[in-house]
């Protein structure tokens, strides 16, 4: 298949052609409304074996229920993202900036969801109590991986946390957010570090969510070009798309 000048292939779908470049993706649009199972297998149809999909958790969930009442929220949403089959690679729960840990109903909810989904969870809080050790044990009790985030909010935020099973960076741009490229010299520690994290975790990931500017994908494929063996390794060279 011919490759355009970006370095993607010039003919087949977006996603298609996406996934011919980079090995994961994280889908943001189920943020915001359902998708059905039919959609969720399509597009694990256009995609490698190797490839893997992050699906991110409704905000009807974390910004409107706010993790509270929310079985069957979980259930419609848990369902046909199922249409992905083995290719979904974890689902990732951003949380509202306002949003205080409380054990008592981050653990009803962990709970929740994990009677649900027994594969990888990333949550990605924004508030500070939940960078406390009551907030890190609760989330390695339940499987849950912490987001590493760019910029961060705090000392804590930029490092991944809780659960040590898998390492999943968000770089939303600095110092502007969503516009902002990152420099070479960022992006050289950051690929030794990736590298750090999938010999520690087993699983390493990295959204680049720098999109306003267009600069998502030339660093994702710069931080690419460092990584060894393309396709291997650590998932850590995918800018964040949405899928429709």
């Amino acid at each position: 298949m011919p490759a355009d000048r970006s370095g993607f292939p010039a003919e087949g779908t977006h996603l298609a052609r996406y996934a011919e470049v980079f090995d994961a993706v994280e889908v943001n649009s189920s943020f915001y409304r359902p998708h059905r199972r039919a959609t969720y297998a399509r597009w694990a149809a256009e995609v490698p074996l190797d490839f893997r999909f992050s699906v991110k958790v409704p905000k009807a969930i974390t910004h409107e229920l706010r993790l509270a009442r929310c079985a069957k929220a979980l259930d419609e949403f848990l369902g046909p993202v199922q249409g992905l089959g083995e290719k979904l690679g974890c689902l990732l729960v951003q949380l509202p900036p306002k949003l205080e840990f409380e054990a008592a109903a981050a653990g009803r909810f962990l709970r929740l969801l994990r009677a649900r989904h027994v594969r990888a969870v990333v949550i990605e809080p924004r508030h500070p109590s939940w960078f406390e050790p009551r907030a890190h044990e609760l989330l390695e009790t339940h499987r849950i991986a912490r987001a590493a985030a760019d910029p961060p909010r705090s000392a804590a935020d930029g490092t991944p946390g809780g659960w040590g099973g898998l390492a999943y960076h968000r770089l939303h741009g600095s110092p502007r957010m969503y516009f902002s490229a990152y420099q070479r010299g960022f992006l050289d520690s950051l690929a030794a570090r990736l590298g750090r994290d999938a010999a520690a975790c087993g699983e390493a990931w990295c959204i680049f969510d720098n999109t306003g500017a267009r600069a998502a994908v030339p660093d994702a494929l710069y931080l690419q070009g460092k990584l060894t063996r393309p396709r291997a390794g650590p998932r850590a060279r995918h800018r964040k798309e949405e899928q429709r």
